[in-house]
């Protein structure tokens, strides 16, 4: 999906719209298959987020679905370019935490209010937000317009990325918490891996670390002597599910090293301290 460029010590990524938008709109479309199999049991089941059940789970992704559309709504920002890229928005979610949880219990009020209580009524919430998601297109894709998002203006186009990254982690969370079978989109999960390879790159600046997470991603980060060729001595290796949980705190690195899932391979190979990276 993304091609990579150099620009100084950092690595920028662009990203395609056109598979951009065929990655998010076929997540939406399993999560909405996903959410019309749930019964009233699974709804009140334990998502395993703090604080939340499956119910508000549901009720958030209405709210990351219709986001992209409701910023396409408001007023431009006065800005000429952005002044938030992808990976400053995942290292940004950190300090927002408490404003997103209070974000998730207005949506589940908000859908509570227009649509009623049940798996139905959320079910058909999601197909709603799926509907104006559809309707954004193709003005979701513009690298040349600007969305007044809450960290600082973003690109259109990145904005659609961020739910991409959103609605990827909060399959998975689904799918771990009721059973339920939600395909991960392959386009997805790559832009996913990547945005969240590069937040660690940026939330942690150096070369001592070489992070691979096959076949999406390798980046450099860490602070320390800098590698220049053959094989690096510090080196992270996981597959793309396992890094998606580790940087957004589902799966600590401690417990993946235990199973398995997880190859680290050099004294400063060790990521507890900087992650996760996406709150």
């Amino acid at each position: 999906m993304p091609t990579a460029k150099r620009s100084g010590a950092r690595r920028a990524r662009t990203y395609d719209p056109d598979k951009t938008w065929a990655a998010l709109t076929a997540q939406v479309r399993a999560l909405s298959a996903a959410a019309h199999a749930l019964d009233e049991r699974r709804l009140a089941l334990p998502s395993g987020l703090p604080g939340w059940d499956v119910r508000l789970l549901l009720a958030h992704l209405v709210g990351e679905i219709e986001t992209v559309p409701r910023l396409l709504a408001e007023p431009p920002p006065a800005a000429v370019r952005a002044a938030v890229d992808l990976p400053r928005w995942a290292v940004s979610t950190a300090g927002a935490a408490d404003d997103l949880a209070a974000g998730v219990v207005r949506d589940a009020e908000r859908v509570s209010a227009t649509y009623g209580e049940g798996p139905a009524a959320l079910a058909s919430a999601l197909d709603a937000a799926a509907e104006m998601l559809a309707a954004a297109a193709p003005e979701a894709v513009r690298t040349d317009r600007l969305l007044p998002h809450r960290f600082g203006p973003m690109t259109a186009l990145d904005v659609t990325v961020t739910r991409l990254v959103e609605l990827v982690v909060h399959s998975d969370d689904l799918s771990r918490a009721t059973g339920a079978d939600v395909p991960l989109d392959r386009g997805a999960v790559a832009a996913a891996v990547r945005v969240l390879a590069d937040a660690l790159a940026a939330k942690s600046p150096g070369a001592a670390v070489e992070v691979r997470i096959p076949p999406y991603a390798a980046i450099q980060c860490i602070e320390g002597p800098r590698h220049t060729r053959g094989t690096p001595p510090n080196v992270v290796e996981t597959d793309p599910l396992t890094w998606i949980r580790l940087a957004t705190g589902r799966t600590e690195w401690g417990t993946a090293l235990v199973e398995g899932t997880v190859a680290a391979s050099g004294e400063r190979a060790d990521l507890t301290e900087v992650l996760p990276v996406l709150a």
